[in-house]
This record gives structure tokens, sequence and C-alpha cells, in this order.
């Protein structure tokens, strides 16, 4: 189960994301991706991107793919994992992020305690608000994952990697695009 301590008002609810996640675990990855957004969109109406293209992420020492189902000044909901696997920094923010597990497994440490957890499908990994931990995926997983809290301060981190690591600027361009549009056009809707 994941429940959260952080006391804001958000727009998207951790048990209804975690139980969409779960309802669609054991498909091909496109169908998961599919149901969820569907399902994202029957209880999220008008908050949910249409398109699904994946761009590739460099974040923390680990490289991955993700497609963007929502972004806004205050919460994102995206699919994100690797099909060879990958490790890295998870990163320290003023974000809560709850990552659901839809295939794979992965596994995380932190530096309060030197023993592995390995979260695997229908499994929620909490990162809380301020915590940074190594994770790893150690082959192929996805992962529904959802962050809430000041998201413009967790780009510095999602971006770093690619300006001075692999100065790949079409995926720079693309995160930004994407990030961009729908944190635009949920300010339109009057969504922060």
């Amino acid at each position: 189960m994941c429940e959260s301590t952080f006391a804001m008002s958000y727009l998207f609810d951790p048990e209804v994301l975690g139980r969409i996640a779960r309802a669609a675990i054991g498909q091909p990855l496109e169908d998961m991706v599919e149901q969820i957004a569907a399902e994202l969109e029957r209880e999220y109406p008008g908050h949910i991107r249409q398109d699904r293209r994946w761009v590739l992420n460099n974040a923390g020492g680990a490289m991955g793919m993700m497609t963007v189902l929502h972004a806004s000044v205050t919460e994102y909901v995206i699919i994100f994992g690797s099909p060879i696997g990958t490790e890295g920094h998870t990163g320290r923010f003023w974000a809560e992020d709850y990552f659901y597990i839809l295939e794979g497994e992965q596994w995380g440490y932190s530096e309060t305690d030197p023993h592995k957890r390995v979260y695997k499908p229908g499994d929620c990994h909490i990162l809380e608000q301020g915590v940074a931990e190594g994770y790893r995926m150690p082959d192929r997983c996805f992962a529904l994952e959802y962050a809430r809290g000041f998201i413009p301060a967790m780009l510095p981190f999602g971006l770093a990697d690619t300006v001075f690591g692999t100065l790949d600027w079409r995926s720079f361009a693309r995160t930004l695009q994407l990030y961009g549009k729908s944190t635009v056009k949920e300010l339109a809707q009057g969504k922060v």
C-alpha cells in the first residue's frame, strides 16, 4: 500500500494510481501503457496526454526511457523504465515520488539502511521528500511513476546528465517540450 504523509492538495491520488497500475500488470508493455492511460483519463478527464512518445532519459547516472502521461508545476505521471536494466541515484527532491512496478524488479537502498530492498510487480517504492537512495533495475523493468511537490526543482537533476554527459540535445529538447506543453495546458485549465 502506498500511503503518504505529505499534506498538500493534489489532483492525483496515489491509491487510485496503485490500483490502476496493478490492474494492468501481466500484459505486454504497450498494452499496459494504453490501459493505464485510458483508466487515468477516465479518473482524471482532460489531464492525461494523448500521445505516447518515448523519450530517452539520463539522470543520476542511470539511463532509461519515459513516456509522459501528465505534467504540471506540482505533479507528473510517467511510465519509466529500461528494457535492459540500469542503476543510479534517485535524486533528492522537494517532492514525493511513488514508483509502482509494472514488470521486472527494482532494488533500492538508502544511506540509513545498508540492506537491499526488492520491489516486484504490484509493489510501490516510495521516495519521501528530501530522501535520496541508490537503485538498480537489474534487467528489464518498467513502472508507473508519480511525483508530487515542486516539480520544476526536479528538472536540473533530470537533465544534468544530458547537458554535461550525453549531449543528447534531441532528448533534452523533447523532454522540455513535453513538460512545457503539458504544464501550460494544466495552467490553462486552472491546475497548478
